[in-house]
């Protein structure tokens, strides 16, 4: 199998090393020559990808945030031929699906909205890996849901990547859950971290601080666009949780014991029921 990838950040540079460690051509490109050079002289990227090149691949995969993923879409559309699969892993879907669906149409080849649901609070080829997808579920975004031979197709070229499954969804259906499951995830990590006790936490912190603040390491460009994009979904999901957290501020000022200890019941209760065990 031939594998463009556009991007070699820590999402597109762990795509390479996977289909390079499965004895896949690959052929990169990155805004950072050195990243490129480096990944040519590791041997991870066989080639860089060019107007010429990419005509002979099978999947082309853009690991690039919205905005550029879109302005390269636009760009490259004319060169990508029609058995050439083309999937975006940004961590939104509406914006680039669209646009991505009509460049399909015009120029004849199949797009894919994607998102791996891995990554890590670093980022950047230094710290991509080969198995960073491995046992992970990747969210599809396909023109038509309902096409299992199209989805099995999806999963041998996706295969290198060893992925626990893929799941189906809509752009709108994908947008309104990561809202929840991964970007109010980082705005309370990140907001968290701001509090002056912070400063003081050693010697004070274990698990859970750990495991609250890992997100806040974050890359402020990229998540400014997506929080942007999907501000609608995440504002909502915000205003929910400021609600929530006022119940527990106004029983604790009323000293409401049997309230906030409801509360507390209320939530454990729902942990158990989401994730499908029982508390």
């Amino acid at each position: 199998m031939k594998t463009a990838i556009a991007g070699l950040g820590l999402i597109g540079g762990s795509a390479a090393k996977a289909y390079h460690e499965a004895g896949h051509t690959v052929y990169g490109l990155d805004g950072d020559q050195t990243v490129l050079g480096f990944a040519q002289l590791a041997g991870v990227v066989d080639a860089p990808l060019d107007h010429d090149n990419i005509r002979e691949c099978d999947c082309l995969l853009v690991a690039l945030p919205p905005a550029a993923a879109m302005a390269f879409l636009q760009e490259w559309a004319p060169y990508i031929p029609a058995q050439c699969l083309t999937m975006d892993f940004c961590g939104t879907k509406r914006a680039i699906c669209q646009r991505g669906f009509e460049l399909a149409r015009q120029y004849g080849f199949t797009f894919v909205g994607g998102h791996p649901m891995a990554g890590s609070h670093h980022s950047g080829y230094a710290h991509s890996r080969a198995d960073l997808f491995a046992g992970a579920s990747m969210i599809v975004v396909p023109p038509v849901t309902d096409d299992m031979a199209f989805l099995d197709f999806l999963k041998q070229l996706l295969a290198p990547l060893r992925l626990r499954c893929l799941t189906v969804a809509t752009a709108e259906e994908h947008d309104k859950n990561i809202a929840f499951t991964s970007q109010l995830a980082h705005v309370v990590s990140n907001a968290y971290i701001k509090s002056p006790t912070a400063g003081r936490h050693k010697g004070f912190s274990a698990g859970s601080y750990r495991d609250l603040t890992r997100v806040a390491w974050l890359a402020p460009d990229m998540w400014t666009e997506l929080f942007l994009e999907n501000r609608d979904n995440l504002m909502q999901e915000i205003d929910t949780l400021i609600a929530e957290l006022k119940e527990y501020r106004d029983a604790m000022e009323r000293m409401d014991r049997a309230g906030l200890r409801q509360l507390l019941e209320d939530g454990r209760q729902r942990k158990g029921e989401v994730d499908g065990w029982t508390p």
